[in-house]
């Protein structure tokens, strides 16, 4: 008869911990912040965080070498700011899913990062039941806002008909069509040329047209300027 090796099943018992622990990476240009919000988060059992960023920017060169199962990011930063950090972890890695933690209330920014890919919205005010309950439903594959700002998303829905008009005279002000205006939202989707291409049934190089199109028509500089435009002029929601 074999012998059962009681090691071996201590260390699959060890690497299904692992396997069953979420890595987080903190992205935040205050030191305190970082440090503060790490200590809580590793004294829970399942979660350890692997490294903190003080940017988006330094965030990106450590996700060459690592790859965390969530990313908790605040918005403004320097160097590279949270809203361009998403864009690039969803073009580059959608596979990692990523929080927004900041004080930012602001219900129009909140929809942009979601927009723009975002799985979940915490605010820094949130208490730590609230934050490991928003961790927990993103690992899971939902997306989570707080509490909070989800009453304030309901209590201006109204205010979202609106926009529709308010757009309207934007795009008339612009110049952009409606298939534009389409091209707009899968590029803030994080699509590509190709990937809009098969989506609304045009060639690569008509799709490639319309970006170079609506950069010049509004004045950016470059695809993340142009979907940057987008939001601060309600074209994108």
């Amino acid at each position: 008869m074999k012998a059962v090796s009681f090691k071996n099943q201590s260390l699959n018992e060890k690497e299904r911990k692992q396997i069953a622990m979420t890595q987080l990476l903190l992205v935040d240009d205050h030191t305190l912040v970082r440090s503060g919000f790490q200590l809580i988060l590793e004294a829970q059992e399942d979660i350890t965080v692997i490294a903190g960023m003080e940017n988006g920017q330094k965030a990106l060169e450590f996700l060459k070498g690592a790859k965390p199962d969530i990313i908790l990011t605040d918005i403004h930063m320097e160097v590279m700011d949270g809203i361009q950090f998403i864009q690039e972890v969803k073009k580059h890695y959608p596979a990692i899913k990523i929080i927004v933690l900041s004080m930012e209330d602001n219900i129009q920014i909140v929809q942009e990062v979601l927009n723009l890919g975002a799985d979940g919205y915490l605010s820094k005010d949130s208490n730590v039941e609230e934050i490991l309950f928003g961790i927990q439903q993103v690992k899971r594959g939902q997306q989570y806002i707080s509490a909070a700002l989800s009453i304030d998303l309901i209590r201006n829905l109204s205010k979202y008909a609106q926009l529709d008009i308010d757009r309207t005279a934007i795009m008339a002000r612009y110049d952009i069509s409606e298939r534009e205006l389409s091209v707009l939202e899968l590029i803030a989707e994080g699509h590509t040329n190709a990937e809009i291409a098969d989506q609304i049934f045009l060639s690569k190089r008509t799709v490639e047209g319309h970006r170079q199109q609506l950069i010049e028509k509004t004045g950016s500089k470059n695809t993340a300027g142009l979907v940057r435009f987008g939001f601060q002029k309600k074209l994108l929601r």
